[in-house]
């Protein structure tokens, strides 16, 4: 995208435009196929229709002002008090409709500072404690806010420790936070534990059930067992959960709930001596978009309890098979427990070297077969976020993940190239901030002036982002691997 970029002189014929914008997503994960695993949550055709429509009813509609668009505010009530009841919310129970589970997070951490800079006055450096596995949207919101994480280490299950996030504990603590699943290895984090922790020391805990908050209700239903976690647990102060994951509604919408007005009244910011105006906003955006907010509330209703089970079930059962065929190969281990439908699987170390794979070298050729691959590190693995559209690819998933584990097997050469090499550097790198210099750079790339390529993951070395880390720092990060290697034999 070198040169200058401006406006047409003349607009494009519609029909034409939308030609050219449907070429343009040809590269796009094909998630209509079921053949990604992650962000995109699909149902049917019907469904998607149903949900454009609804968006498109409301599409210049703006919720900024409830007064002049009462339909959207009429609309976020509803979401809000039946997300309330599906969890078990108080009938004090309160919140908002937000643009994505990260704003859902903000708005939780930046409400429970401000509360207790409220209660507690004192406390002038507040922290936040978590586990490890928590989402990197509690880093984002300490960035913004000045808040300090301090996060703790994790029980072998990959649950919270109790006892580690209570020893992080002090008198500026004033968040504590579960996840309700954390997304790495898809389990519960102990909540009642967790929240009877924040009872003794008079602290709010908030749940991340961005991921889990329309699936874990669910599959309890369905008698799934699944760990308490909700508004039924003494202690819980507030809970995200995402409508545009498994509640099928288009990206971006989410909830944040609280327990009662008492909490939430700390989201709000008032201005009254604008020119322009009194001036009040309940999240963090000023025009807040009314299509997300119609098409959720439409997704719901379309929807309903029994379509919600259905689609759970299919989920479920299609989750059991993934790991029922991973876990019969001999050189895989799945990660985590079946808590919720997130299969996570590492490659197997106590096994002689001929049999050892590089999980990430599988991940390759996986990716050439057309999937789309979420890599994790620490440990190394695969995430599978499965939901009701994955089922019919099952088989074919199986049988050419068993294709690779075989064509990789005791070739720990693989591990030293491709996206493999990469990945495996990033994730043994110790020097992190070297691995942020790099992905800081690559960012600059795509949103500076040329518009660098935006294939973030994969199309090879030259193209993804660890590929181009890899041209600029490679050989930084080898040496630096060596002198490790070398400090570790002495």
């Amino acid at each position: 995208m070198k040169g200058r970029i401006a406006i047409p002189e003349r607009g494009e014929e519609a029909e034409a435009l939308l030609a050219r914008m449907a070429a343009m997503r040809q590269g796009d994960a094909d998630w209509r196929s079921g053949r990604t695993w992650s962000l995109v949550y699909y149902v049917d055709e019907a469904h998607h229709e149903l949900v454009r429509r609804a968006h498109d009813l409301f599409l210049a509609e703006n919720a900024l002002n409830p007064m002049a668009f009462r339909s959207l505010k009429r609309m976020e009530h509803e979401l809000v008090r039946m997300t309330a009841d599906l969890l078990h919310g108080p009938p004090t129970a309160v919140g908002t409709v937000t643009s994505g589970g990260t704003e859902s997070i903000l708005l939780a951490m930046k409400t429970l500072r401000d509360l207790a800079r409220k209660k507690r006055p004192w406390v002038r450096r507040p922290n936040v404690v978590l586990p490890r596995s928590a989402h990197v949207a509690f880093d984002k919101a300490a960035h913004y806010f000045g808040l300090r994480l301090k996060r703790t280490a994790l029980a072998p299950d990959f649950r919270a420790d109790v006892r580690a996030m209570a020893r992080a504990v002090d008198r500026n603590t004033v968040a504590l936070v579960a996840s309700a699943p954390q997304y790495p290895q898809g389990v519960v984090d102990p909540v009642p534990e967790i929240a009877a922790l924040a009872r003794r020391r008079r602290i709010p805990l908030h749940v991340d059930a961005c991921f889990g908050g329309f699936i874990l209700p669910w599959l309890e239903r369905l008698g799934h067992p699944v760990p308490p976690w909700d508004f039924r647990v003494p202690g819980v102060t507030s809970i995200s959960a995402d409508l545009h994951k498994y509640g099928y509604a288009p990206k971006g919408v989410s909830t944040v709930l609280y327990r009662d007005m008492a909490v939430l009244r700390h989201q709000f910011f008032v201005a009254t001596d604008w020119p322009g105006g009194i001036y009040a906003s309940p999240t963090m955006a000023g025009s807040r978009p009314g299509g997300p907010i119609a098409a959720a509330w439409a997704a719901m209703m379309g929807l309903g309890q029994e379509g919600y089970l259905r689609l759970a079930r299919r989920a479920l059962d299609t989750a059991g098979r993934l790991r029922e065929g991973i876990g019969a190969i001999p050189e895989l281990r799945l990660l985590g427990a079946p808590d919720a439908t997130i299969v996570t699987y590492a490659a197997r170390e106590d096994l002689p070297a001929e049999r050892r794979v590089d999980i990430y070298a599988v991940a390759d050729r996986l990716q050439e077969r057309g999937w789309s691959v979420d890599r994790q590190q620490f440990p190394a693995s695969i995430h599978l976020t499965v939901n009701a559209s994955n089922g019919p690819v099952v088989d074919d998933y199986l049988a050419d993940l068993r294709e690779a584990v075989a064509a990789v097997r005791g070739r720990a050469d693989l591990g030293r190239s491709g996206e493999a090499a990469m990945y495996g550097m990033m994730a043994r790198l110790p020097a992190r901030g070297l691995v942020r210099q790099g992905v800081i750079e690559v960012m600059e790339q795509m949103y500076g002036p040329e518009g660098g390529e935006p294939d973030l993951a994969g199309g090879g070395e030259e193209r993804g982002w660890v590929g181009r880390f890899g041209a600029r720092h490679g050989a930084r990060v080898l040496a630096a691997l060596e002198r490790l290697e070398r400090l570790r034999r002495r």
